[in-house]
């Protein structure tokens, strides 16, 4: 009888359930949802009932792969736990609700019956959709970590062949295999430096400590200015008032500061120009790295910190360096952003709180 309902009053039960859902505080209702999340609970309760009149399966075995099978479908369709739980019960909902309006002959047992197939249907899905899920991130981790070690072997590689050249005494100490040495030795350091910055972020390990932003500029300059030169840049560095401070976790926040320059200076045209300075506005400070790499692609702004996506001709590393930067900037309460400065260039931005009260060092 609740298959037929179902099948009968569609329509009316769909207006009713994307009524419930966008009503809903929490998960808040997405678009996709109700376009097409709704009726794809809706499908599914049907089957599902279906199925349990047709095998009689009181013990729920049949309907349970039936609802497992649907856990993947909605894992694909990318909805949320939270959405296939609520999904379920809020069509549930209005079937029992239109039911008692019609006043349809729709005995205990039918009820029972529904109430079964929503409780069986929830812990099958969901638990189908936890498994998919943990199966898909274990994929992204093993490939990540096959991402690294690739990429590790290769600047090692490298960095000991070109090494053993000049140990050699076949080529000199300048020249394109030391600077062959010299990009492979910078890669190994920025690698070490990223997984060591998301380990420590994935564990929560955060210490804060008060820095002066005037050291910390001319700190970064030093190092800076060496990779800058060596790939024919321009790279400058306004200085900024000595009194400023801001509490970060050291390590993170210069990771993540080294990591914006060190895409700028790989993505700047040739010859031309990367500035480093420092904003203070008020109770915040904001900064910023601008570049000339020719602009960023339509709808790229965003995009750029998306983990595993990399932009421009260099596919090297592992397109984790912008993510990571983002999620240090985040702990240590700050804020960033990139602006476009079409056909020339653009300038990612690091907005932090200041600090207030005692001085660095004190």
């Amino acid at each position: 009888m609740l298959q037929h309902l179902i099948s009968e009053y569609r329509d009316e039960l769909l207006v009713r359930t994307r009524s419930k859902v966008a009503l809903r505080s929490a998960p808040r209702a997405t678009p996709h949802e109700l376009l097409h999340g709704i009726p794809l609970f809706l499908t599914q309760l049907g089957d599902i009932l279906e199925q349990e009149a047709a095998l009689l399966a009181a013990d729920g075995t049949a309907m349970g792969v039936t609802a497992t099978l649907h856990g993947g479908e909605l894992l694909e369709k990318g909805f949320s736990v939270a959405q296939v739980v609520h999904g379920y019960g809020d069509v549930c909902q209005a079937v029992t609700e239109l039911a008692l309006e019609l006043k349809l002959p729709i005995g205990t047992e039918d009820f029972h019956t529904l109430n079964r197939c929503l409780d069986n249907a929830i812990a099958s899905a969901v638990t189908e959709y936890a498994r998919q899920r943990d199966v898909n991130l274990s994929e992204v981790e093993v490939n990540r970590h096959a991402f690294f070690a690739h990429e590790l072997r290769n600047h090692l590689q490298t960095a000991v062949l070109a090494f053993q050249a000049v140990k050699s005494g076949k080529v000199g100490v300048t020249g394109s295999t030391i600077d062959v040495l010299d990009r492979s030795l910078c890669g190994l350091h920025d690698l070490i430096d990223r997984s060591v910055s998301q380990v420590r972020l994935n564990l929560g390990m955060s210490r804060k400590e008060r820095i002066r932003v005037s050291d910390f500029m001319e700190e970064t300059e030093i190092h800076a200015s060496m990779e800058a030169a060596a790939r024919g840049l321009h790279f400058g560095v306004e200085r900024v008032d000595n009194s400023l401070q801001v509490d970060v976790d050291r390590q993170l926040f210069a990771s993540a500061i080294s990591n914006l320059l060190r895409n700028a200076f790989k993505f700047t045209q040739p010859s031309s120009h990367v500035q480093l300075r420092a904003v203070p506005r008020t109770d915040r400070i904001s900064i910023e790295i601008e570049d000339e790499c020719g602009g960023l692609p339509p709808g790229a702004a965003e995009a750029l910190f998306t983990p595993f996506r990399q932009w421009g001709p260099d596919r090297s590393g592992l397109g984790l360096g912008l993510a990571i930067t983002r999620r240090s900037i985040e702990m240590d309460g700050g804020k960033i952003s990139v602006r476009d400065i079409p056909g020339k260039g653009c300038v990612f931005v690091v907005d932090m709180p200041l600090a207030v009260g005692r001085r660095a060092g004190d």
